[in-house]
C-alpha cells in the first residue's frame, strides 16, 4: 500500500472516532442535528483553548473525559443485576 493511501485511511479513522465522540457526548441529539450549534460550539471551545485558560480548561476536560470512559468500561464489564 502507498504511503497516501496509509495517511488517508489514518486521517479517515480519525474523522470518524471524532465524530463517534460527539455522538457519544450526546450533542447530536441535544443539538438536533444542528451542524452550526455544533460548529459553533467546537469553535468555543478552541478559543478557550487559546485563551490563558487553555492547561486548566484541558486538564478540567481530560478529567471529566477519562471518568466517563471509565464508567462506561465499568458499565459494560459488570453483569446488570436482577
Amino acid at each position: 500500500m502507498r504511503e497516501w493511501q496509509v495517511k488517508r485511511r489514518q486521517r479517515t479513522r480519525q474523522l470518524i472516532e471524532l465524530g463517534g465522540l460527539v455522538v457519544k457526548a450526546g450533542l447530536v441529539d441535544l443539538t438536533e442535528d444542528d451542524r452550526a450549534a455544533l460548529y459553533g460550539a467546537l469553535l468555543t471551545l478552541a478559543e478557550r483553548l487559546r485563551s490563558d485558560d487553555k492547561s486548566s480548561a484541558l486538564a478540567l476536560w481530560q478529567r471529566k473525559g477519562k471518568r466517563a470512559f471509565d464508567a462506561e468500561r465499568e458499565a459494560k464489564a459488570s453483569p446488570p443485576s436482577s
